[in-house]
Formats: C-alpha cells, sequence, structure tokens
C-alpha cells in the first residue's frame, strides 16, 4: 500500500493511544471488524471516507486532522486557492482534494474527487456514512450506484442523496470524472 496509507494508519493508532483503548476496544466503538481495523492502522488496507468520517465523528476529532494531520485553525472563514486543497490519492482510482480543510468546527466536508477508469468488470465498492451528499459533476460521465439503483450523472448534473444506503460509483467511458462531493 501506498505512504499515505501508512500515515493514516499511525495517526488512527495515535488516537487510540490517546484514548488508551486497545484495537478491539476501538474498532468495537466504531463498528469495524478488528482483522480490518488492524489492517487500517498497519497501512495495509485501503478505506474509505466514510469510514474515517464515522471515526472522526465518533471521537469528535476532525476529519482533516486524521486525513492529513492538519488542524483546522480559522472560524470565520477559509481560503482555498485553485489546485491548493490538501490532496489524498489512496488508491490509483480515487484522488481527493479537500476544499474545507483549514475551517474549524465545519458542518460539511466538502472534496473534489477524481476517479480514474477501471475495466468494465470491476466491481462497484459500496460504502456507507451517516449525514447527507451532494454531487456535482465537472468532468466526465459517472455510474453511481445507490442501494442497487444504478444512476448515470454526466457533467452539470447532480445528485443529493442519502449515503448511509450503500453506494459507490465508477467512471464511464473509459475517461476520468470529476466531481465535487459535499458531506454534511
Amino acid at each position: 500500500m501506498n505512504d499515505e496509507l501508512k500515515q493514516i494508519g499511525l495517526r488512527l493508532k495515535g488516537l487510540r493511544d490517546a484514548l488508551e483503548l486497545t484495537k478491539a476496544e476501538f474498532a468495537a466503538s466504531c463498528d469495524i471488524p478488528l482483522e480490518d481495523y488492524i489492517e487500517y492502522e498497519a497501512g495495509k488496507k485501503d478505506f474509505s471516507i466514510s469510514l474515517l468520517k464515522k471515526i472522526a465523528t465518533q471521537y469528535n476529532v476532525d476529519i482533516t486532522t486524521l486525513m492529513f494531520d492538519e488542524e483546522p485553525r480559522m472560524n470565520s472563514y477559509a481560503i482555498t486557492r485553485k489546485e491548493k486543497g490538501l490532496a489524498i490519492k489512496r488508491v490509483e482510482e480515487y484522488q481527493y482534494q479537500a476544499l474545507a480543510t483549514g475551517f474549524a468546527n465545519r458542518k460539511a466536508d466538502i472534496f473534489i474527487v477524481t476517479v480514474e477508469p477501471k475495466a468494465d468488470d470491476t466491481p462497484i465498492h459500496l460504502s456507507k456514512h451517516s449525514g447527507q451528499e451532494f454531487n456535482l459533476v465537472f468532468k466526465g460521465r459517472l455510474l453511481l450506484q445507490i442501494n442497487g439503483k444504478d444512476l448515470i450523472l454526466e457533467k452539470g448534473d447532480s445528485l443529493y442523496f442519502d449515503p448511509s444506503l450503500p453506494h459507490g460509483m465508477k467512471a464511464l467511458d473509459g475517461k476520468p470524472v470529476k466531481f465535487l462531493a459535499v458531506i454534511v
């Protein structure tokens, strides 16, 4: 796995150690199978943003801290200049650029997500998390599967949905997709 996964794993371990919890206690508190949590903490297994959001919510820490080891400092406004958002590329298929990381106590997490194309027979990885989510496609065509229903979004299309339902995405036409994701 890549270095970013290892770094996030170290931050998860640091949080767990600060809370004085065993791996089993921490995993159980976030409803994560222990075997999976051990691999996440070791940086050996990929995870979803929704999983990090779940952990951040459970322990009242900012997702930015888990993802980037940055503490938000602004409370009146925070500017993110073009192409300057904190970026994470966990796996080859997805890249996230966080746009609101500098704002403390924010109500939403905002990302520009780039999805690289995969082989047509590659299954869609499904995840779920609490809250609400809004996606707006800037470039390409995106297959978004929500609770077993396939929806195709094109440039300019948007979708607001309940992310507690299993959902996942896939770039279409062999081309990358870029979209705005707002998670509240």
